[in-house]
Order: C-alpha cells, then sequence, then structure tokens
C-alpha cells in the first residue's frame, strides 16, 4: 500500500490542489494552507465557497463571502481579481489568456487580464460557470439549460435548452462536447461539433443520487463521475460521445458512495474517494484496483494529483486530509 502522510485540519475542506508538486488545502473558514518546507497558512476570505485550479495558468482561483475573488500563485502570494461587496461568490473560472470569470445571481463577468470587463445577464440565476480551451468563450448553467457566450464579441448568446436545473458545467477538452450536472439524479450534455444550429442532446442517468464531482481523463477519452456505488465513468472517445453506450462502473463497493473522482494527469488512472473516507486507485482499461488509502474520518470531499502524477492529496468534510505518495 502507498505511504499516506496524513494533515490535520479543523473543519470541512472545500479543495484541495497542487500547483507543480506544492499541495494546498482550502478551508471553509477561509484559509489557504500549502505544504512547503512545512505548513504555511495564507488567509483569504471571510468564509471562503469555492477553490478552483486554474485550467489555463500555474494558479489558483478563490472567492468567498466577503465578495472577493483571489488569484493565488504557487509561493501563496495573493492577488485582488475583483469586488462584489456582500455578494457571496460561489461561482468562478479560469480561462485563456488570463481571463477570470465569477458570477451572482443572474450576473456573469468576464476580468480580461488588461482588467476590463465583460458582463452578460441571464433570465435565471448563474449556478456554473466554464470556459472552452480555445476562444474566449464560456458556458453559464442555469435553469432549463446553459448559455453559451463570445466575449469578445456583441453577438447573442447560443441557448442549449433542456428543462430542470443545471448546477455545474464542463467542455470536453477538445471542445466537442458540453456536459452538465444536474439537480436531479443526472447529467446532460450536447453535441457541439454537428450542423451549426443542431447541437444533439446527451442524456446520462441512472445515478442514485446527484452527481458532486467529476473528472476528465489526460486526453478527455472519458468522463468520471461519482453519485453511485462505484465511479461512473462514461466513454466520449466516438464521434457521438456516450449515445447508445454504457458506462464502465469502476471501483464498485457495495452501498458505499462514491463522493470525489480525480482522473491522473497523464495516465489513464482513476483517484476515487468514498463517503467513508477509502480512497482506491483503479486502472480503466482493466478495472484493476490499489487501495489508496483506508476508510477514515468523514466523506472524501477532494482530490488533486501533482503535476508529475506521483503524489495525490485528499481532504474530507472532517478536515481529515493528507498526501498519499504513489511511488512508494
Amino acid at each position: 500500500m502507498p505511504t499516506v502522510a496524513p494533515f490535520d485540519i479543523e473543519g470541512h475542506v472545500i479543495a484541495t490542489h497542487f500547483l507543480g508538486d506544492t499541495p494546498f488545502f482550502a478551508t471553509a473558514a477561509g484559509e489557504l494552507r500549502r505544504l512547503d518546507e512545512g505548513e504555511k497558512v495564507t488567509p483569504l476570505h471571510a468564509g471562503m465557497l469555492t477553490c478552483i485550479k486554474d485550467p489555463f495558468s500555474a494558479s489558483l482561483l478563490t472567492a468567498g463571502e466577503d465578495g472577493k475573488v483571489m488569484r493565488v500563485a504557487a509561493d501563496g502570494s495573493s492577488k485582488l481579481i475583483a469586488e462584489a461587496p456582500r455578494k457571496w461568490i460561489t461561482v468562478v473560472a479560469g480561462g485563456p489568456q488570463g481571463a477570470v470569470g465569477y458570477a451572482y445571481g443572474k450576473a456573469s463577468i468576464i476580468v480580461l487580464p488588461d482588467g476590463s470587463t465583460k458582463e452578460f445577464t441571464e433570465e435565471r440565476t448563474v449556478e456554473a460557470l466554464a470556459f472552452a480551451s480555445k476562444g474566449l468563450r464560456i458556458a453559464a448553467a442555469r435553469y432549463n439549460g446553459v448559455s453559451l457566450h463570445w466575449v469578445n464579441t456583441n453577438a447573442p448568446p447560443t441557448d442549449l435548452e433542456w428543462k430542470g436545473a443545471h448546477t455545474g458545467v464542463t467542455f470536453s477538452p477538445d471542445g466537442r462536447f458540453l456536459v452538465t450536472t444536474m439537480q436531479e439524479n443526472a447529467l446532460h450534455g450536447w453535441k457541439l461539433d454537428g450542423k451549426p444550429g443542431e447541437p444533439r442532446h446527451m442524456r446520462m442517468t441512472g445515478y442514485p443520487s446527484k452527481v458532486k464531482s467529476y473528472s476528465w481523463s489526460p486526453k478527455g477519452k472519458w468522463l468520471a463521475t461519482s453519485g453511485a456505488p462505484a465511479a461512473i465513468v462514461w466513454p466520449f472517445s466516438a464521434k457521438d460521445g456516450p449515445m447508445g453506450k454504457a458506462p464502465l462502473e469502476l471501483g464498485t463497493r457495495a452501498n458505499i458512495m462514491v463522493t470525489c473522482v480525480a482522473f491522473h494527469p497523464a495516465e489513464e488512472v482513476l483517484a476515487i474517494g468514498y463517503i467513508d473516507g477509502m480512497v482506491l486507485g483503479v486502472r480503466v482499461g482493466d478495472g484493476k484496483e490499489a487501495l489508496l488509502r483506508r476508510a477514515g474520518n468523514g466523506a472524501i470531499t477532494a482530490m488533486s494529483w501533482s503535476a508529475n502524477g506521483k503524489l495525490l492529496s485528499f481532504g474530507s468534510e472532517a478536515g481529515d486530509c493528507g498526501i498519499i505518495d504513489i511511488a512508494a
């Protein structure tokens, strides 16, 4: 079994991320803790609500109950990106060219590298944002679908409609698909590379509970999700993605729910965290399992791989955290 270095944090850990080989842990209390030649603490928010890794830079983006959006570098230094006094900001996204998106209420605001902003208003509350990998295009998830905006034009949005509350949104790495998590126990998706104006729907249902965690494989062939007593892994390599295909079920444990998933940065290996604190590593090709961490305190709420794929950090709702040395 790999070596596990425990790291206890008081309170709920909402996210963990690596910047290079330095692990960061974000707490609901508003602190960012990193292990860099000892533990270092950066107070950021009066209550942190979200912390994500910017997929386009070596930095983290955070937001909180104080209405601030911050960018944090690998050395722990932070920079204020935007501020909306008296607003709780739960939605942030990192985009190409240093762009940052955040949302509150029905408004999505994009902060461009020169400090200028662009605002889009939806008919319903914005629940999630995601940037496409190419071009400044942003998706805003809302009730009854998703709005796609080109940031640098005044063109009307492309509206992708599907009844229900869409609570999360992600583009596939190649930009061919858009997938949302829903308030109901399902995912919904659209195939974006068909005929103009004719995105095709993809329904991914059958979950016993809500999907709260998802992760794309390194080349975008697979989308792994939580929400069942196994990691549900949908195939996206075919022209029509998962339409007409059954998902894989990896790391099945009877009546023990998967709460967090994270694909290895280079290999088709999936880390799976469970409601009882256990962490498994599973190889997609043959389903071979490796126990990475025994059950502990609290459900696994966050996991992240180091850049070299040798370390896996994890955090739980009880503050039970640690670093797993896969190489060991």
